[in-house]
């Protein structure tokens, strides 16, 4: 499973989100294919982040604040205490990820400064006998 998660703020577009994804994406090792997107609860439902989810085909998931603050997320000067001070963009993908997921890399900003994404994977073991 591979979530991307995002950090934006209220004048990013699409094409800032599809930016920063981008360059997540091409930081990458192998090809990745992504099960859901994420954000903060409070920026789920922004109408650039719903067009962009809606375009690439992936669900969203709106993370909780409680969720966002134990990831083990690099922390950023630029983010706001209600999301914890940590890059919103790898503590949503990681929350999304669920336990034992793992980044990809450092989360990529967008040429225009007004997003970030990054990707957390978890590896899921074969069940089968």
């Amino acid at each position: 499973m591979s979530v991307a998660g995002f950090g934006f703020r209220a004048a990013a577009t699409t094409e800032s989100l599809k930016h920063a994804l981008e360059l997540a994406l091409a930081q990458a090792d192998a090809p990745i294919a992504l099960t859901a997107l994420a954000t903060a609860w409070d920026k789920a439902a922004a109408p650039a982040f719903v067009r962009f989810a809606a375009e690439w085909g992936l669900p969203v998931q709106a993370i909780a604040a409680e969720a966002l603050h134990t990831q083990p997320a690099h922390t950023s000067a630029h983010v706001p205490a209600r999301y914890g001070q940590h890059s919103l963009a790898e503590s949503s993908a990681l929350a999304a990820a669920g336990p034992g997921a793992q980044l990809r890399g450092l989360r990529c900003v967008s040429p225009d400064r007004l997003a970030t994404a990054a990707i957390a994977f978890v590896l899921l073991e074969n069940t089968s006998p």
